[in-house]
């Protein structure tokens, strides 16, 4: 169970740094907090789920693996910010540009196949 803590909690850690820097993302983190929490802490994960913003929509993804067009569109523009500072600072390192944007495009794909989310 300690385990399940140590996840949620540096999963937490990881996503609250995406509050002050744009590009970092929070809610992928915090998705996996909250699946962490609810395995160790339940009430830590009720607590992400009543976050103003980002909570209901971790909490429908977690219960339903759907997301929101614009939750969507939130991810993919952030990927592609994201892509375009790897080719930017990495162009001279062909290591970086492949497993960077590799990762970023296995997310977009990841992302554009989520059903989507009903009202």
């Amino acid at each position: 169970m300690w385990i399940w803590r140590a996840i949620g909690s540096l999963a937490f850690v990881l996503g609250a740094i995406g509050l002050a820097i744009p590009v970092w993302p929070t809610t992928i983190f915090w998705i996996v907090a909250a699946l962490a929490f609810a395995k160790s802490n339940p009430i830590w994960a009720e607590w992400i789920y009543r976050q103003p913003g980002v909570g209901p929509t971790i909490k429908a993804f977690i219960e339903t693996g759907a997301m929101g067009r614009e939750a969507k569109i939130a991810a993919l523009i952030g990927m592609s910010i994201a892509a375009g500072l790897i080719v930017i600072f990495g162009y001279r390192n062909p290591w970086m540009l492949g497993f960077g944007l590799g990762l970023i495009a296995i997310g977009a794909v990841f992302v554009i196949t989520r059903k989507p989310l009903r009202d």
